[in-house]
Formats: C-alpha cells, sequence, structure tokens
C-alpha cells in the first residue's frame, strides 16, 4: 500500500509583515519505501501581482505540479525552511517519538514557524496565528540547561520546551535558541557536554579573524550566563520593522547544487559548481564569485572541513538573490602534517586543501591566477596573526593551542600535487 501525507505552506511576502498561503505539498510513500512529492502554487496565489517564486529553476511561477523524488520528495527550498539536525531532536524530544516513526514532512509541520527564510508550514489552508514571543537574554540558563537535558535524553517541561522550539535550519547541529535582543534576532549557540574546549569562543573568534581577512561575516558575540559563553549570531534573513521583523528568502547550497546532504551525493559537493550557480542566481554573480574563493582560502587556511552546502547559501533581497555571509566557521585541529581535505571538491584536484589546488579552477570563480594568488596571500597574511586574534577574543591558552593544528599546515603551501 501507499500512503500519502500534505502540508500548506506560506510565506510572508518580501517587504511585508503579510503571510499568505501560497502552495501545497503532498508527498506520497510508495510500497518500495520510496518518495514522490507534487508542488503546486495554488490559484489565488498566483493571482497576486506580488508573488514570489520560492526557487526560480525548480520552482517557477506557474500551476504546472512539481515532482521530486529525491530528498524524499521535498523540493529543496522547502527543505531550507525546516528544522536542521538539533531542531529535528527537539521535535523528537516533544512528541516522543523517534527518528523512525516520523517523515520528512512531519518534521516540517512540527517545526518551528519561525524557521530560516520566508516559509512556514501548516497543515490548515490558512496560516496559524502568531504564537509566542520571542525569547529573552535573561532566558538562556533554562534554555541551556534544556538543550543539556535533551542531549541526555531527559524530559523537560512543556513551557521550556515551548521556549526552546525546533529552531532555525542555520547555525548547525549545535544546540540553539532564536533570541530577541537590542531590536534584532540572535541564533543562540550553546555548548555541548562533549565539547573538548570552549567552541563558542572559538568560533567567535574565527567569524572575526574572517571578517579581518575582507570575507562578509555573520555579525557575532559571546554572552556570558553563568559558568557558560553562549555565542549570538545575529540572524541575517530578518530585518526589524515597525510591528515585526520582515522575512527574506533563504536556500541553501544544497538547493543550488541539487543535491542531498548524504555523502552519496558527494559529487556534487563542489565549490567550482557553486559558482556556476551564483552566475544563475546571483545579482552580483562576479563579486559573489570571488567573495566565494575568498572563503574557500579561508577554510582552507583555518582547517574548517565543516564545509559542506548547507553551511553555503542564498538570501533573497531587496536587490535580488545574493550570497549570504559567511557562518559556522570552525576551526578543525587535524594532526596530518601532509595532507588535509574540505568537505568539498575545490578544484582539479579534489578537496584537497592546497595552494595548488585553489588555483587550478580560479577562473571558475571570475579570477586570473595572477589575482587568486593575491587573495591567497592576503588571506595568508591575516591567518597568520591568529593567536594573537584569538587571545584578543578571550579564547583561553590551553583552547588556543588545541586549535593550533588547524592553522596554515603545510600541505597548505603545497605548490604542486605530492606524488605517491
Amino acid at each position: 500500500m501507499t500512503s500519502e501525507r500534505q502540508a500548506y505552506i506560506y510565506v510572508q511576502l518580501p517587504g511585508t509583515l503579510n503571510t499568505v498561503p501560497a502552495a501545497l505539498l503532498k508527498v506520497e510513500k510508495l510500497r518500495d519505501g520510496t518518495f514522490v512529492g507534487r508542488f503546486r502554487y495554488g490559484d489565488r496565489y498566483l493571482e497576486r501581482n506580488d508573488a514570489i517564486a520560492f526557487d526560480p529553476f525548480q520552482l517557477p511561477l506557474g500551476n504546472t505540479v512539481h515532482e521530486f523524488t529525491k530528498l524524499k520528495g521535498i523540493p529543496g527550498a522547502v527543505r531550507d525552511a525546516g528544522p536542521d539536525a538539533w531542531g529535528r531532536r527537539v521535535i523528537e524530544h516533544k512528541l516522543q517519538r523517534s527518528p523512525g516513526d516520523l517523515d520528512d514532512i512531519d518534521y516540517l509541520l512540527h517545526g518551528p514557524q519561525d524557521g530560516a527564510g520566508y516559509l512556514s508550514f501548516g497543515a490548515t489552508l490558512n496560516p496559524p496565528t502568531a504564537k509566542r514571543r520571542y525569547n529573552r537574554t535573561h532566558q538562556l540558563a533554562d534554555l541551556i540547561a534544556a538543550a543539556e537535558a535533551i542531549e541526555e535524553g531527559k524530559r523537560v517541561p512543556v513551557h521550556i520546551l515551548e521556549q526552546i522550539e525546533p529552531g532555525t535550519s542555520m547555525g548547525g547541529a549545535r544546540p540553539k535558541a532564536t533570541i530577541e535582543d537590542d531590536d534584532r534576532l540572535w541564533v543562540g549557540k550553546f555548548p555541548e557536554k562533549a565539547d573538548c574546549c570552549n567552541l563558542q569562543r572559538v568560533e567567535y573568534a574565527t567569524l572575526e579573524l574572517a571578517r579581518r581577512c575582507g570575507i562578509a561575516v555573520c555579525n557575532s558575540r559571546v554572552q556570558a550566563v553563568g559558568g557558560h559563553d553562549v555565542l549570538m549570531v545575529e540572524r541575517f534573513d530578518r530585518e526589524r520593522t515597525e510591528g515585526g521583523y520582515h522575512r527574506f528568502g533563504f536556500v541553501s547550497g544544497l538547493t543550488l547544487l541539487d543535491c542531498d546532504q548524504s555523502y552519496l551525493d558527494r559529487e556534487r559537493w563542489s565549490y567550482p559548481l557553486l559558482a556556476d550557480q551564483l552566475r544563475r542566481w546571483s545579482e552580483k554573480p562576479d563579486e559573489d564569485r570571488v567573495e566565494l574563493f575568498r572563503r574557500i582560502v579561508f577554510n582552507a587556511a583555518v582547517t574548517n572541513n565543516d564545509d559542506h552546502p548547507r553551511n553555503h547559501a542564498m538570501l533573497r533581497t531587496k536587490r535580488g538573490w545574493l550570497l549570504t555571509p559567511a557562518y559556522d566557521l570552525v576551526p578543525a585541529p587535524l594532526v596530518s602534517l601532509e595532507h588535509r581535505d574540505l568537505a568539498m571538491t575545490i578544484g582539479a584536484y579534489g578537496r584537497t586543501a592546497s595552494i595548488y589546488n585553489l588555483l587550478s579552477q580560479c577562473q571558475r570563480f571570475g579570477l586570473t591566477a595572477e589575482a587568486a594568488r593575491k587573495e591567497i596571500e592576503s588571506v595568508v597574511a591575516t591567518v597568520r596573526t591568529w593567536r594573537e586574534h584569538f587571545c584578543a577574543c578571550g579564547v583561553s591558552a590551553k583552547d588556543t593551542e588545541h586549535m593550533a593544528q588547524a592553522f596554515l599546515p603545510e600541505c597548505f603551501f603545497f605548490e604542486r600535487p605530492v606524488e605517491i
């Protein structure tokens, strides 16, 4: 037998606080365990002069029924508005269900109304009424305690669960919650018990180091809460206005590359392919491709090997689609000095994080070899100051030493492939 589930998709129209029903997604689970998703914009939505396409290439406006068999039948631009790995754990905890008991559409229906971008989901045609007010910084201690309880599999009081919510898909798999402070929205990223160092302060220092390298990064700060540090990352998909927040569209690199987060789709995890997509999507493709190249150089220089496609994204701004500020930059202190890989293909030599590979397909990013070398030299010159910078950002001497092997390993400077 087959079964079919459905979810209505709502969009907060750009430049307004008006959320309207826009589309219907039906997902059929076949007898062999595969899924077929069918997406269609609503007729009334299509009649609006201000209707927008969620994805101008995969989901253009029109009355066509779009079918999807990948990603368990969920279109990429829709999946990007759903909960991330941490959000799924929160939902499972709320419903007291195991992951095997839930389909992807369950996570959409039980996910946050305030997820990434401007989409939200529900079981009825009309959007649900606005829920509770945002968390404030004075609630952080309770939120940290709740996150720890969820990690340990303990029950969390209902009123605290309502505060922690499934959260946005931005910010990785770490425990987090959305916080309102100073008329802005932030993602508060909490410590985990398994952390080997103060990763909140390390990530803050790394983000600020990237900013010094000329990279556009999200605003962040560290908030001390009792004996803990919380990394506060400003949400770039929101803008405060009278009466609420405007929401901007958000699509991840997974959607741009039309691939899955599974390693089975690894051949499409590619920076050159992502640069090609920026030429289609971006209102400023030349600037965004150079910016992307600069981020690759930085990731290679600090061994940020968690640079998978979901940690890259585009934002639908008033000017059109543009590369988002960089986020989730965390060094990985690996032992090997002979070879380092990033998560995505860099150039002609695969994922190898070395200068020769960075230069091998620099033209895909709109750069000559000479211009690419200048970008590399500029980033390296700044990264060399990382120890002093980490100290200035409050990273302890112990944590700084722990991270030392991540920065500028010998293999980064290789000018030609190493013969084996």
